[in-house]
């Protein structure tokens, strides 16, 4: 993991100095914000990005507080032969650990049981809403899916997440990881569980490349996910 720049605490160390120098608070305040962006383009210039790379002072707040999704949905979902039947899809569960946006991380080089959130970088919302729409987005492509208020007598489909983080293998690698469990009921009693398991390298060891990679991870358990419903479909037809 690259080290930490602190900023911060470079520029407040210089307080001391304010006295002698005659000039307004102003002028003193726009001198500050420039050199802290400065040094903010300098420390990214040099590649010091990872989880604990806090880079935010003076910067705009749109920049300082980055939001993520997955990403446009792909063009050509995987189709199967046949199609699907209706499914009602409730939506994602989860722990509550990822009951928030925060995008998680952990280093598990070096804590492998401590996990952590970025300050700076969020997703637009919570991890069950992103992959809930992109369930529906792909299932839609195969059959009929239905909401979970819905009143119909189709097979419903639970999904429970488990795992949705960026996992650091040493300073500079990491990776996406996903775990989800799927249980496939229909007349209250269940047909299938299976639990599917996506993983996929990031290209950068920051928040940006923890996102992508857990989008990357996000589009191949949906096509795990499809390609089961495709194999339990002749059990849901009897």
């Amino acid at each position: 993991m690259a080290r930490s720049f602190d900023i911060t605490t470079r520029l407040r160390s210089g307080k001391a100095s304010r006295a002698a120098a005659p000039r307004s608070r102003s002028a003193i305040g726009a001198l500050t914000r420039s050199l802290s962006a400065a040094a903010c383009m300098l420390t990214l210039s040099l590649g010091l990005f990872g989880p604990m790379a806090g880079c935010t002072l003076g910067l705009p707040e749109a920049v300082s507080d980055i939001r993520y999704d997955l990403g446009p949905a792909p063009a050509n979902p995987a189709s199967h032969a046949g199609g699907l039947p209706p499914i009602r899809l409730l939506d994602v569960r989860a722990p509550r650990v990822l009951e928030t946006d925060d995008i998680l991380y952990r280093m598990s080089y070096a804590d492998p049981r401590q996990t952590a959130a970025y300050a700076n970088s969020h997703w637009t919302m919570r991890p069950a809403q992103l992959l809930t729409e992109r369930v529906r987005h792909a299932l839609a492509a195969q059959g009929a899916v239905l909401g979970g208020g819905q009143a119909a007598q189709a097979p419903q489909l639970t999904i429970d997440l488990e795992q949705f983080e960026q996992v650091f293998d040493s300073e500079g690698e990491s990776h996406g990881a996903l775990t989800a469990r799927a249980t496939l009921l229909q007349g209250g009693k269940m047909v299938a569980q299976r639990t599917f398991v996506a993983r996929a390298p990031a290209s950068m060891p920051n928040a940006a490349g923890g996102a992508h990679a857990l989008a990357t991870a996000s589009d191949e358990f949906v096509a795990q996910l499809a390609a089961w419903l495709d194999i339990q479909a002749g059990a849901l037809a009897q």
